[in-house]
């Protein structure tokens, strides 16, 4: 029975209690079934009692759960780091420090980059640049990175001033251009952005390769991740690629960067590293970062309490070889592409379905004014009530910003990477029935014939 004592995302609001789950369901205690549509928090990447995790966490704790890290190291954890770095690059040596949530890898990774700059003597670089329209994580080092302007408002004077250019949303162009013949001004804007602040104060830039909570899996054109590498490299400033929600296949690649044949200096994971089995993420630094603070200081200023422990380093080990060992990725690519067409086919019979994007099993849907392609005032809470009428179908689908950070209503669809095509075609079917009991309900700003019905 739910009591008064747990704090929730919602005070006022009564959660039914989760049972047990199997693959890409789960039941609550009334005995009812759900598809993990969203895998949690796009983290339950293998779903759900995976015999195979659960074996290797229950090997690992009968040998050591806990050790610090400034006593020992372990076996979980080293063979961790060597796996990483074999899957994250051929073309350069990766060195992985390990922590416990995504917020803590992109701080991490916040610190590592400034630090870089220190051991060479350069203690004016230390500024961050990010865009609008992404999520770092809550911490308020991370959320000072963050351009989520509903999850940092409570906080402004507290927070650092690092989001300075705009995402590279296609859909909702800050230029209102249409790409290529825009010639990636968003790109560009950063460049802007490096000589007005001046480069001489800017540590790293940092980017979600697929913008996650913040904007619902907005994919960036084909070479604007090559311009961003150039614009860094001319300037001398390192680019930090937070693949905490993209990274370990969700996207049909291991690494999203993949897609676009990029390399980032510093690379952020978490979620499905640990795949919701165990609190896992890591902060993988290339040789590059690394070699000047090898030598000089030769330490990392960072770490938590269970940073590299063997129980969650074993279990994270286990999920990333039953990724391989399943071929994981490529399901991810397979099942992604037939997710996206069957989505897709839907926006004939639902006009307020503005945008579908992403790559992989990572897909977001943004709504809008069927008539206008309007964002969705926030006051209307229409990303709740989808959300809600999904799970009161048996769906579970993730809530995400859109449009200005403020306005604007989506969702992201990331099921666990294990999802085959029966399944599939039953999370649509489930979807497709959510969706016309929404249609059925709209608001009325939304059944407007034209811009003016907005009452503005």
């Amino acid at each position: 029975m739910a009591s008064a004592y747990l704090i929730k995302p919602h005070l006022h609001r009564t959660y039914p209690i989760v049972q047990y789950g199997k693959g890409i369901y789960l039941y609550d205690t009334d005995g009812k079934k759900y598809i993990d549509g969203c895998s949690g928090a796009v983290t339950a990447n293998l779903g759900h009692g995976v015999q195979e995790i659960i074996n290797a966490m229950n090997e690992q704790a009968k040998k050591v759960a806990f050790v610090y890290r400034s006593q020992f190291t372990s076996e979980a954890a080293e063979a961790l780091a060597e796996k990483l770095n074999k899957h994250i690059s051929r073309r350069t040596h990766y060195w992985t420090f390990l922590v416990n949530s995504g917020s803590e890898a992109t701080e991490t990774a916040m610190k590592i980059a400034i630090q870089y700059w220190q051991e060479q003597g350069i203690n004016g670089k230390n500024k961050i640049l990010s865009r609008w329209l992404s999520y770092h994580g809550i911490t308020l080092g991370a959320l000072s990175m963050s351009g989520h302007p509903t999850r940092r408002v409570r906080f402004v004077p507290l927070l650092e001033e690092f989001p300075s250019v705009s995402p590279p949303y296609c859909y909702r162009c800050p230029y209102h251009c249409t790409y290529p013949s825009c010639r990636l001004r968003c790109a560009d804007e950063l460049e802007e952005a490096i000589i007005r602040i001046g480069a001489e104060h800017i540590a790293a830039f940092i980017a979600e390769p697929i913008v996650g909570a913040a904007g619902a899996a907005i994919t960036p054109p084909d070479e604007y991740y090559k311009r961003i590498r150039n614009i860094c490299d001319r300037h001398n400033i390192l680019f930090i690629a937070d693949e905490v929600m993209t990274g370990l296949g969700r996207t049909g690649k291991m690494f999203a960067l993949e897609h676009w044949n990029v390399e980032a200096d510093i690379v952020t994971l978490g979620k499905g590293l640990g795949a919701g089995y165990t609190p896992i993420a890591a902060t993988l630094a290339s040789e590059r970062v690394m070699e000047p603070i090898l030598h000089g200081s030769g330490v990392v200023m960072s770490g938590h309490t269970l940073s590299a422990n063997p129980l969650s380093a074993a279990t994270a080990l286990a999920v990333l070889e039953f990724i391989e060992k399943h071929q994981l990725v490529q399901n991810a690519n397979k099942i992604g592409g037939y997710l996206l067409e069957q989505l897709r086919s839907l926006q004939a019979s639902f006009g307020w379905i503005g945008d579908i994007r992403g790559k992989g099993l990572l897909i977001g849907m943004e709504f809008v004014h069927p008539k206008t392609k309007e964002m969705i005032p926030s006051s209307l809470a229409f990303t709740d009530m989808v959300v809600t009428i999904a799970q009161k179908n048996g769906l579970l689908v993730y809530p995400s910003a859109s449009g200005n950070g403020k306005d604007g209503a989506a969702i992201i669809i990331a099921p666990p990477l294990t999802m085959n095509q029966e399944e599939a075609a039953e999370f649509v079917d489930l979807l497709t029935r959510s969706f016309v009991e929404i249609d059925h309900d709209l608001p009325t700003w939304m059944k407007g014939k034209d811009h003016h019905d907005n009452g503005q």
